[in-house]
């Protein structure tokens, strides 16, 4: 673990690893460095102008026991589900699914011009949520409220709250913070943190300073990287002579067992045996 300061508690390099049917990956959350960070239990970061390493996507695949989100930057994936949702996932859409008790879904990225670029995080339900009904929150480009502030600060409000601005995803019970976050060159970016929180960043674009003390001896975080922050009320970023962007997440700990499986996350590994013979007996999906 680094100690930078008495906010940035560790610096994750991501690794790289290969997903689905032959996606690259860089992941920073289910590691042998970081096996998760209590209610978040994974982060990918897909980024590639080269189709070979994405267009074999993630076929029908299941899922128990939590919740992903997947932001996309640029690109475009196509998914369809169990339950008989189908779509597309184009630039700056957000799709949070509850898999709860049982969801069969693939996601399969289309060829693109630019360069495809997302991220998916794995969030996890508490014990009473587990074996919810499914569902989805589509969340298109456009109805994600962003902020520009005076000093050209940018800030995608995805859940949470800011400036009196809040998400469109909503009722989800870790009660996340999900931002997407531009500072120009040598501007600056605080934000609150609620006590207990679990609080990321995850520089994606250029190069910034997290501190919530003295920013000129900090150290300078180029992308990409896994930073995690203590909840000491706040914290502050500031960008270098570049610019810097980040995904600034939190969520309220469950502080339960965990035990997962690949695709399941429960609280036992009964409960994981049990989605095994749910998957073999073809009784998986439960909406």
């Amino acid at each position: 673990m680094n100690s930078q300061s008495n906010n940035v508690l560790q610096i994750i390099k991501p690794e790289p690893v290969i997903e689905g049917a032959g996606v690259r990956l860089k992941r920073s959350i289910a590691t042998a460095t970081l096996d998760h960070l209590d209610p978040f239990l994974l982060f990918d970061h897909f980024g590639s102008d080269n189709p070979d390493d994405y267009i074999k996507g993630f076929p029908m695949h299941p899922h128990r026991g939590i919740e992903t989100v997947t932001y996309m930057i640029s690109g475009v994936v196509s998914h369809k589900d169990s339950m008989g949702n189908s779509g597309r996932i184009h630039d700056g859409d957000v799709q949070w699914m509850t898999s709860g008790g049982g969801i069969m879904h693939e996601e399969m990225p289309l060829p693109c011009q630019q360069e495809m670029v997302g991220f998916q995080l794995w969030v996890n339900l508490p014990a009473g949520l587990k074996m919810t009904t499914p569902r989805y929150q589509n969340i298109a480009s456009d109805q994600i409220p962003e902020i520009i502030r005076d000093d050209g600060v940018k800030i995608r409000v995805i859940a949470g709250e800011m400036d009196g601005v809040c998400g469109p995803v909503s009722d989800i019970f870790a009660d996340p913070t999900y931002m997407d976050v531009s500072i120009p060159a040598n501007g600056s970016f605080s934000y609150s943190v609620e006590q207990g929180d679990t609080v990321i960043a995850y520089v994606f674009e250029g190069e910034g300073v997290f501190d919530s003390g003295d920013l000129p001896k900090a150290e300078t975080v180029s992308q990409p990287r896994l930073v995690v922050l203590s909840d000491t009320g706040f914290f502050e970023a500031r960008a270098t002579k570049r610019y810097v962007r980040f995904l600034l997440i939190s969520g309220k700990p469950l502080n339960e067992p965990i035990a997962r499986y690949g695709p399941f996350v429960m609280n036992t590994q009964d409960e994981i045996q049990q989605a095994l013979e749910d998957l073999k007996n073809g009784t998986f999906v439960k909406n």
